[in-house]
């Protein structure tokens, strides 16, 4: 596709997004003339690309040790988001950010790699280094990971033990895993392995980490909030840069012809009038991502009943823009006074991206205050079908129903 990001960027910073609410709230017309006059269309769209500090790509130089051959490293290599943690395993705060992380890579097997580095705060954890030598202990027999996730997986079961108890739980904890036992119990004493421990106490109170978890993303400090739908929200955003846009669509929409826009959701088709004529900057954007496949398989990520339903964000987080920004075009005869009129997102004046919404009812505080591009002519029944969904800031949400594609005909 043309006109793409370097995929190492995207269009976010970390904190500001993930501490706020997703977007602005969104919000047929009066009697809509859909004769089409003589309308001049600017060659070039009323548009700015969206300006911000790039995200630190995981390769890019850091305050912290860099990744080497003695990390515990998994996923792909060439991964676009390199999550780092320092971790206790005795500490239940690590245990929930593992299993955040885990599952953050098995849904993104290509995008993510996960790095775990040991910061056993034996002063206040009892048990803590001694996980931590089974953990390096079972690295010997490339079992590190099984042994990493048993150990927050089971937490609770051993966290009050004793450290006698705990020890033997780990010897049978190492046969179930299918570990040499013999080898286990020596290279559990090992001065080498002993000394690998005692080093990351030591690297880790040097570098004054302040507890744990302490959650490196691509290098930076994080400091966010550490649940699921956050951190999957930064993930999707990352990923979404590989396909955003870096300059504005060139106009192609020619305004004597009528275009007409077909959803095609889970649930059903969904047809609509696009009003060329009265909104040309923003049916010229919505034409083309949709025939770049900008609006392929995303879901309707917010649907409120008898409000609207809200979709074309691909990072499914409600944050998302395709790169850039066209103007705000209100024009007075089209309001919200009728179910199924179609609008852009927007978050203030002239930023509205790729995000829509459509009306279940009529929503004059609408009015005004954001571009009415499209009226619904079949599938309200569609529409109203589709699974309510309000996603919340580190809440997670059910999934939401999906549009399969949007395709263009031009009369």
């Amino acid at each position: 596709m043309p006109y793409l990001n370097n995929p190492r960027h995207t269009l976010i910073i970390f904190l500001s997004l993930l501490l706020t609410a997703c977007g602005a709230t969104p919000a047929p017309a009066s009697q809509i003339n859909t004769a089409v006059p003589n309308v001049a269309i600017p060659t070039t769209a009323p548009c700015v690309t969206v300006v911000s500090n790039p995200t630190p790509g995981p390769d890019t130089p850091s305050i912290f040790p860099p990744i080497t051959e003695a990390d515990h490293v998994q996923g792909a290599t060439d991964a676009l988001i390199t999550i780092m943690d320092y971790s206790d395993y005795q500490d239940p705060r690590s245990a929930a950010f593992a299993e955040v992380a885990k599952r953050l890579l098995e849904e993104n097997p290509n995008r993510v790699r996960l790095v775990s580095r040991s910061f056993p705060v034996h002063i206040v954890n009892d048990k803590a280094a001694y996980a931590a030598l089974a953990a390096e202990a079972a690295a010997e027999q490339d079992k590190f990971w099984e042994m990493h996730d048993l150990l927050f997986e089971q937490q609770a079961n051993w966290i009050n033990l004793s450290v006698d108890d705990f020890k033997h739980w780990l010897t049978v904890s190492a046969a179930d895993l299918g570990l040499d036992g013999k080898q286990f119990k020596a290279d559990y004493a090992r001065e080498d392995i002993i000394a690998r421990v005692q080093k990351a106490w030591d690297d880790g109170t040097k570098m004054n980490l302040p507890g744990t978890p302490v959650v490196i993303l691509n290098g930076d400090l994080y400091q966010g909030p550490r649940d699921y739908s956050s951190l999957n929200d930064i993930v999707q955003l990352i990923i979404l840069g590989e396909r955003q846009f870096s300059t504005c669509p060139p106009i192609t929409i020619d305004a004597k012809k009528q275009y007409l826009a077909t959803l095609n959701t889970e649930k059903g088709a969904v047809v609509i009038q696009l009003f060329a004529d009265k909104a040309p900057v923003t049916v010229n954007s919505f034409v083309f991502l949709a025939r770049n496949g900008w609006y392929d398989n995303i879901t309707f990520h917010r649907v409120i009943p008898n409000l609207f339903a809200q979709t074309g964000d691909p990072s499914g987080s409600g944050k998302g823009t395709p790169g850039y920004y066209v103007v705000t075009e209100i024009t007075p005869e089209l309001t919200f006074n009728r179910p199924g009129i179609v609008a852009m997102v927007n978050s203030g004046p002239d930023t509205s991206g790729s995000q829509f919404f459509i009306t279940y009812a009529p929503t004059a505080q609408y009015d005004g205050n954001y571009t009415i591009f499209g009226l619904v002519l079949s599938g309200m029944d569609v529409l109203k079908s589709l699974t309510a969904r309000n996603a919340q800031p580190g809440t997670e949400t059910p999934p939401g129903d999906k549009l399969i594609s949007v395709t263009i005909e031009e009369k």
